[in-house]
């Protein structure tokens, strides 16, 4: 790939960074560009990005739709990985215009439709012991460190439960929570710029509040740093923690599982359904756009 291309995927990258999207997209974003771009070279008459069409685009949607799966070999890619592969290339567009290149293309609307089943598949759930698991498995974790190093990991290993569980935040959500987005006298959490750039309130539970209490006042005012974020450590080592922390437990069941930061999202919404909030309530609770997004939790239920 030509330098240029190069430098138009690492700036592209940086943007979504930016704007807040988490480390897989942006990672999932790169590797997407870098085989659109590639194409794009590949064919005779394009001189660049600044020559890309309504047709290119087109073209190329339906060149997904036959191309090979790089990871999973004699497979063809799925609906829902060539749906992302579109809105990345939508985003792309939307940084180009941003950007000031006035030829660029309009985003497409080309989508198409995912089974169902497919995507229900892929989703984890954990059981509500699973969470205690989790929870009471903090406490065996760390064992070589030092007390300071150990008391640190675990605070944190704690505030991982708590939002991404208990709040159901999404991965940047989480990590970019401030101690000023706590408001104990209101028992709330507020979430700045989520998913399509939305702000919405996380009412605490008598459990978040206790628990962000004693990681506020009791660990995180004693930590000098340059920053005003919960979390001490970086974005991309939270999903780190959260593997450690399963590897550690002694439920094989549970070791088992794809568990991830998302999953723990996907958990909150299916307990708060099985304990009777409503659909409406949840999906407000989770910030989606659509009770469509939030529906797919009743296939959980049982």
């Amino acid at each position: 790939m030509n330098l240029g291309n190069n430098a138009i995927i690492d700036s592209f990258a940086t943007w979504l960074d930016t704007l807040g999207y988490c480390n897989n997209f942006v990672k999932n974003s790169r590797s997407n560009m870098f085989y659109f771009l590639e194409w794009l070279e590949e064919r005779k008459y394009y001189m660049g990005i600044s020559q890309l069409t309504d047709k290119d685009l087109i073209d190329y949607c339906n060149y997904l739709g036959i191309r090979a799966n790089k990871v999973q070999r004699g497979k063809r890619l799925s609906n829902a990985t060539i749906n992302n592969n579109v809105f990345a290339i939508n985003k792309l567009i939307e940084f180009l215009h941003q950007y000031g290149m006035q030829s660029a293309p309009m985003p497409t609307k080309y989508r198409l439709k995912v089974d169902e089943q497919e995507r229900i598949n892929k989703i984890e759930i954990l059981t509500q012991q699973e969470i205690k698991t989790l929870y009471n498995t903090i406490q065996d974790t760390y064992e070589d460190l030092p007390f300071a190093e150990r008391w640190e990991k675990r605070y944190e290993l704690k505030l991982i439960l708590t939002l991404y569980y208990c709040c159901g935040l999404r991965h940047s959500e989480g990590y970019n929570l401030e101690i000023n987005d706590v408001n104990f006298k209101e028992k709330t959490v507020f979430v700045r710029q989520g998913k399509n750039y939305k702000d919405r309130i996380v009412p605490m539970s008598n459990g978040v509040f206790n628990d962000l209490q004693d990681y506020i006042y009791n660990f995180r005012y004693l930590q000098k740093t340059t920053h005003n974020r919960l979390f001490i450590s970086s974005k991309s080592s939270l999903p780190q923690k959260l593997k450690y922390l399963q590897s550690v437990c002694d439920d094989e069941t549970l070791k088992s599982k794809r568990v991830h930061l998302h999953c723990l999202r996907h958990s909150i919404a299916t307990h708060l359904l099985q304990n009777g909030m409503s659909i409406e309530n949840i999906a407000k609770f989770l910030g989606h756009s659509s009770l469509e997004s939030t529906q797919i939790y009743t296939h959980f239920l049982d």
